[in-house]
């Protein structure tokens, strides 16, 4: 029977959403699941996800896992590998996640794949699916070997809701040694465009093709509809628009109650930040855009011709 073993991932106290993700995953695959908890006084945590679908828990707590360091948290990543024998290890595909999972794979000579959307089986095999040119095409992967790891992309499945009690054990870590050294953890400082609370938001995608357009073409939709601008990582990564203003897994997360989502492709990465809201209205001119998969009301037409004539009518609705 195979095994998988799922990395849990500790975020302002409390146990990010992205590991319940992974046990969801875990579990559609079937099999015996294993997971791992680490940190300093953490046992909590552990106990909540064993509450929560992670199976057998290992609680590795130690006061030198109080702060993340690749090194520290790799080394007891591949002692648990050590000990448990899975066949498939997971791990959020998160800043941490990404910096840490290349160094397990490295130190135990395994086939990784990152930035997973979801994992499939072929009779024994498991096929890897990971997203491509911005969206447009699925690739399937297949890795050789045991242990395989992956990273999973966060929102690319919902939470496992049930709630299967498992159990918590130990996990001696051994005082972890790192070169590294923790020093602070800086946050950034609010900034006037705070999407997060915004009822409305109208967010621009590269099809708005320069920076200008931002301002001729979305400003006026967004000011008829008394909403806040947003845009998508490729418009922020080009220097459209400042960092505040990108939607998505590495921007903000947000739940309003409309979202309009214009010249945007809908890159899994985008869909993580904007899923929840409650309504979503797409327009692309392209009908095979992925945006269309969660949208309510998909608009396939040019936006340089939607975009002014949609204004215009709240507009003078408006009065």
């Amino acid at each position: 029977m195979s095994k998988t073993l799922i990395v849990g991932e500790i975020q302002k106290g409390g146990l990010r959403e992205a590991t319940l993700e992974l046990v969801a995953m875990a579990r559609g695959l079937g099999g015996d699941v294993v997971s791992l908890v680490l940190g300093s006084g953490v046992s909590g945590l552990a106990e909540d996800l064993a509450k929560k679908g992670g199976g057998k828990v290992l609680c590795a707590d130690d006061a030198a896992l109080e702060n993340y360091t690749a090194d520290a948290y790799a080394s007891v990543i591949r002692k648990a590998i050590e000990a448990e024998s899975p066949d498939l290890v997971l791990f959020s595909n998160t800043p941490s996640g990404w910096d840490v999972a290349p160094k397990v794979a490295a130190g135990i000579d395994a086939g990784i794949v990152t930035d997973v959307i979801r994992i499939e089986k072929d009779g024994d095999e498991l096929v890897f699916v990971r997203r491509m040119f911005n969206a447009k095409f699925d690739s399937q992967l297949r890795v050789t070997g045991s242990p395989k790891l992956a990273t999973v992309q966060p929102g690319a499945l919902e939470a496992y809701s049930g709630s299967e009690g498992g159990s918590v054990e130990a996990f001696d870590a051994g005082s972890p040694q790192s070169r590294t050294t923790f020093v602070e953890t800086r946050t950034a400082a609010s900034g006037g465009h705070d999407l997060s609370k915004a009822e409305i938001i109208v967010s621009g995608g590269r099809g708005l093709q320069k920076p200008e357009n931002f301002e001729e073409v979305l400003k006026p939709l967004v000011e008829a509809l008394g909403a806040q601008m947003g845009a998508s990582r490729p418009v922020v990564d080009a220097g459209w628009l400042p960092h505040e203003y990108q939607v998505g897994s590495s921007g903000q997360v947000v739940t309003p109650k409309l979202y309009i989502a214009i010249g945007i492709s809908g890159a899994i990465q985008h869909l993580v930040g904007m899923k929840g809201s409650n309504y979503i209205v797409a327009i692309n001119k392209d009908a095979d855009a992925p945006i269309f998969e969660v949208a309510d009301v998909g608009i396939v037409a040019d936006l340089f011709d939607i975009v002014p004539a949609l204004a215009a009518a709240i507009g003078s609705a408006k009065g």
